[in-house]
């Protein structure tokens, strides 16, 4: 072998560009996005449908109902029904069967007063009873399907409060009697100025509103518990008017020499009466307990 001859050098490979981005730590997270849903979730789409499906229906109980529980509900409501539509039939026949009917006339003022207690006991009583009590009867329907037949009834109690006072207002002005001199007459004023303001404001923020539904939610929501509050108040001053004004006509009209001796009209106005006080237990007792647990959940989602 020639010493001066070389072996040929094999060919290097060109030398890689290498990435001069930083290298990336070793415990970066992968984006979210990359990964699948695990199985056992639900969707967000899914998730968005049943949290609509909660917000319309007032039935926000989080266990189903047991036989006992539905026996109480359905006893209750039939017994709140029969009293509120039981109370006006009851005030309709005393004032046919013992103080001669209805007119609106100036030559019989007395049967024109005779409008004043049939009214307001179906305003205030009745139908202001059957509106409270639709949100817990009326407890599968959507919500505003229940906002509506809340102000149906309160817009066929307005019509029997106003002609009541009228009624009333006007045979004191033909009989030369006082205006507002009695505990009746006051209590009756405030509780005919909260319904006006209740039903104008209820009107206003949960049904117009509605036009707006997404911009006046946490508005509407805040305005619930008042809104709410304040209706049971009107409803209890109307209860608390109609009794005081059945004790004064039995008074006035059969004088406190018969009324003692308890006579068959004497016995119909104090049945009127315990009539009126029986709705205000069961309307009160039916929006009791979980009726505030209720209304937290209404304010989530109020429309």
């Amino acid at each position: 072998m020639d010493s001066n001859s070389v072996s040929p050098m094999p060919e290097l490979a060109p030398i890689a560009e290498f990435d001069k981005s930083p290298p990336s730590p070793p415990n970066e997270e992968v984006p979210m996005d990359d990964l699948p849903p695990p199985p056992a979730t639900i969707s967000q789409a899914e998730g968005k449908k049943i949290k609509v499906q909660r917000s319309r229906s007032y039935d926000s109980d989080d266990h189903e109902r047991g036989a006992c529980e539905w026996c109480e509900y359905a006893l209750v409501i039939t017994l709140a029904t029969v009293l509120l539509i039981g109370v006006s039939a009851l005030t309709i026949f005393w004032v046919f069967y013992y103080r001669g009917g209805y007119a609106w006339a100036d030559d019989t003022p007395d049967k024109q007063f005779n409008l004043h207690p049939t009214l307001m006991v179906a305003g205030f009583v009745t139908f202001c009873g059957f509106s409270v009590l639709l949100y817990r009867i009326c407890r599968c329907f959507r919500r505003i399907y229940v906002k509506l037949l809340h102000a149906i009834f309160h817009a066929l109690a307005f019509p029997c409060i106003v002609i009541g006072f009228l009624a009333v207002l006007d045979y004191h002005n033909k009989k030369g009697i006082n205006n507002f001199y009695s505990l009746h007459s006051w209590i009756g004023f405030v509780a005919m100025g909260l319904f006006g303001l209740q039903y104008a404001v209820g009107f206003f923020s949960f049904l117009l509103l509605l036009i707006c539904n997404k911009g006046t939610a946490g508005f509407r929501a805040s305005l619930v518990p008042i809104h709410a509050a304040f209706g049971i108040l009107t409803f209890v001053l109307g209860v608390a008017a109609c009794l005081t004004g059945l004790t004064e006509k039995a008074i006035f009209a059969l004088g406190s020499e018969q009324y003692p001796l308890l006579e068959p009209e004497a016995i119909v106005i104090n049945a009127i009466g315990m009539t009126v006080v029986a709705v205000a237990v069961v309307v009160l007792y039916t929006v009791r307990g979980t009726g505030g647990y209720r209304l937290r959940k209404v304010a989530q989602h109020p429309s």
